[in-house]
């Protein structure tokens, strides 16, 4: 995995936590009981912004090395996962 690869596997797995971590807990201003004038009552009341992409981080980065650990080990590989056979006939093992 070159430094290009690696950076977007990070970028994906922190948009996959996050797009998760905004539906954790989520407070709208109808069940806050203040609901701002001009909004709809389903509206974020505490967004929470900030806490919420740290803790993306904090998780995206350990899932991030527990991935690039197994690219990088070559643990599994491409050939591994590979069910319809689309690399071609694999190589005859040598013995």
């Amino acid at each position: 995995m070159n430094l290009t690869g690696a950076i977007v596997l990070f970028a994906v797995i922190w948009f996959i936590v996050f797009f998760i971590a905004l539906q954790i807990r989520p407070r709208s201003q109808a069940d806050a009981g203040e609901i701002v004038p001009g909004t709809p009552a389903s509206a974020p009341a505490e967004l929470r912004m900030k806490r919420k992409v740290v803790w993306t981080t904090m998780i995206a980065i350990v899932l991030w090395s527990v991935f690039a650990s197994v690219i990088l080990s070559g643990a599994v590989t491409l050939r591994d996962i590979d069910w319809f056979g689309r690399l071609g006939p694999e190589a005859p093992a040598e013995q």
